[in-house]
């Protein structure tokens, strides 16, 4: 290497601005979710900070459970939109602890989660499952909480089966995490 010449994990570092922190935001809200395409990471709650360190864009995600398969496909969507808008090599930072809950999704999360179909979480995260009392979920194509559980798994670990007893169709719900 020649004096001047930058080593490779710093190619591309910058000081960064209010106003680059507020365009990588918005890139972020364009990253869908791999599982449920209508609601992007930001809504969800992945996408905790954002940052600079030593010259990059430096994201802290925080996987929606620490098993979940679409968590690397994640960051990979993160790293694309965030390179094709311009952020050189930005470094981002997975974090499982405080774990992800579902009181992280955006108040826009759940309606976009309502229209697609998929009854967003009721309420805060709670125990009171443990204790046998299930919570009461509204249809999200008629609104009736009319509704009855036919699996605590549904389409994927985060969601039961529902199907509603007004309407009849059957619908996933987002548990409460």
């Amino acid at each position: 290497m020649r004096p001047g010449e930058l080593i490779a994990s710093e190619h591309g570092a910058r000081a960064g601005g209010a106003t680059d922190l507020v365009r990588a935001w918005a890139v972020l809200e364009t990253v869908m979710d791999p599982e449920v395409p209508v609601v992007s990471v930001v809504q969800l709650g992945i996408v905790r900070d954002l940052g600079w360190a030593d010259g990059h864009l430096w994201v802290l995600l925080t996987p929606t459970y620490s098993g979940c398969p679409a968590t690397e496909v994640i960051e990979q969507d993160i790293r694309r939109a965030l390179e094709t808008a311009g952020f050189v090599a930005p470094r981002l930072e997975l974090r499982l602890a405080p774990a992800w809950t579902t009181d992280w999704i955006s108040e826009s999360g759940r309606q976009a989660l309502r229209a697609y179909g998929i009854a967003p979480p009721e309420g805060s995260a709670s125990k009171r499952s443990l204790f046998g009392q299930a919570p009461v979920i509204a249809c999200p194509h008629c609104g009736s909480s009319h509704t009855e559980r036919l699996s605590e798994f549904g389409s994927t670990a985060c969601k039961a089966l529902y199907r509603c007893l007004e309407c009849r169709e059957p619908f996933d719900y987002f548990k409460c995490l």
